[in-house]
C-alpha cells in the first residue's frame, strides 16, 4: 500500500528546488537525503509528447525547512523547467517499508484501515473505512453495513481495545453517537 508522505509544490528558484507540501509525522526521516520516495504523478496532466516525464521514483538530493515550508531538492532535477513538470506530483513509501511505532498504544493509518468495529457485546458495526486528523482528536471513519458512515472519536474511554493482529477494534459507545 502506498502511502502518501507529500505532495510537490512550485519551483523555488532556477536550481531546481521545490516545495513540498508534507503529510507525515516524521519529515526528516521521509525527506531524508538518499531516500528514494514512489512517485504518484496522477493528479498531474500527462505530459506533452517530448516534454519531461516524471520517473516512478525520486530521490532526495537535500532538503531545509524555510520560512515554515520544506524546500527540497531531487537528483537529476537541475533547473526550474524540470522542477515545474514535478509539480502536483505525490510522493509516497511502501507501507511495507515503514517501521510499526514502538508504542503499543499508537498505530499508523494503514493498520487501521479494513478493521472490523464491534461492539463490547460483538455485535459488528462496521469496518473503519479512513482516519480523519481532527485538532482535538484522531476520527475513526466507520463505513456502516447500510453503506452510512459515522465518526468516533479515536480516544481510549470510547475504543478501549486496537486488535491490530484479529482485525478489530472494540468500541464502547456513548447512546446516540451513531445516529449523528
Amino acid at each position: 500500500m502506498l502511502l502518501i508522505v507529500g505532495r510537490i509544490g512550485k519551483p523555488h528558484g532556477i536550481r531546481g528546488e521545490v516545495t513540498v507540501e508534507v503529510r507525515t509525522d516524521e519529515p526528516e526521516a521521509r525527506f531524508a537525503p538518499g531516500s528514494v520516495l514512489v512517485t504518484d504523478p496522477g493528479a498531474v496532466a500527462p505530459p506533452a509528447p517530448g516534454a519531461y516525464r516524471v520517473p516512478d521514483k525520486l530521490t532526495i538530493e537535500s532538503a531545509r525547512w524555510h520560512q515554515g515550508r520544506l524546500l527540497v531538492n531531487f537528483e537529476g532535477v537541475l533547473d526550474r523547467d524540470v522542477a515545474e513538470a514535478l509539480r502536483g506530483t505525490l510522493l509516497g513509501v511502501d507501507s511495507a517499508d515503514v517501521a510499526p511505532p514502538a508504542d503499543p498504544e499508537e498505530f499508523l493509518d494503514h493498520q487501521l484501515v479494513g478493521l472490523a468495529v464491534v461492539a463490547r457485546d460483538g455485535e459488528r458495526l462496521g469496518e473503519v473505512a479512513r482516519i480523519d486528523h481532527a485538532p482535538a482528536s484522531d476520527l475513526l471513519v466507520l463505513r456502516r453495513p447500510d453503506g452510512r458512515t459515522a465518526l468516533i472519536p479515536f480516544v481510549k474511554a470510547i475504543v478501549p481495545e486496537v486488535d491490530v493482529p484479529g482485525g478489530r477494534v472494540v468500541v464502547e459507545l456513548p447512546g446516540g453517537l451513531l445516529d449523528l
